[in-house]
């Protein structure tokens, strides 16, 4: 069984937290919370395809330079090399889950930001 209270946790970020509640050579499955106004730099990855998945507040998600905003029970699918940055606008903590294949760490390109 696998649970957020005995997962390993990182910081991350301004007040970001993970767990980590898979990690195998071709998976991982990270929680995350992100607290209100935080945000992280438009990147990609050169192998990781990753789906995001909302469970609690609202998730702001550039793609294609058009920003998404995921609620929750809301997902989405950001390809190999696409560009993005992962925010939250709202006035409360995000959280969401991370599916990456393979695992994204190491795997972390700084990408340009739009114009």
């Amino acid at each position: 069984m696998i649970e957020k209270q005995t997962a390993p946790h990182y910081s991350w970020g301004d007040g970001c937290d993970g767990w980590r509640l898979v990690r195998t050579p071709t998976l991982s499955v990270i929680e995350e919370r992100m607290p209100p106004g935080a945000s992280e730099v438009r990147h990609y990855h050169r192998s990781a395809t990753q789906f995001f998945y909302v469970l609690h507040g609202t998730l702001s998600i550039e793609v294609d330079e058009r920003e998404q905003e995921l609620s929750p029970g809301q997902g989405i699918l950001i390809p190999a090399g696409q560009a993005h940055p992962v925010l939250n606008r709202s006035e409360e903590a995000a959280e969401f889950l991370v599916v990456s294949n393979p695992p994204s760490q190491d795997d972390r390109v700084p990408a340009e930001p739009l114009p």
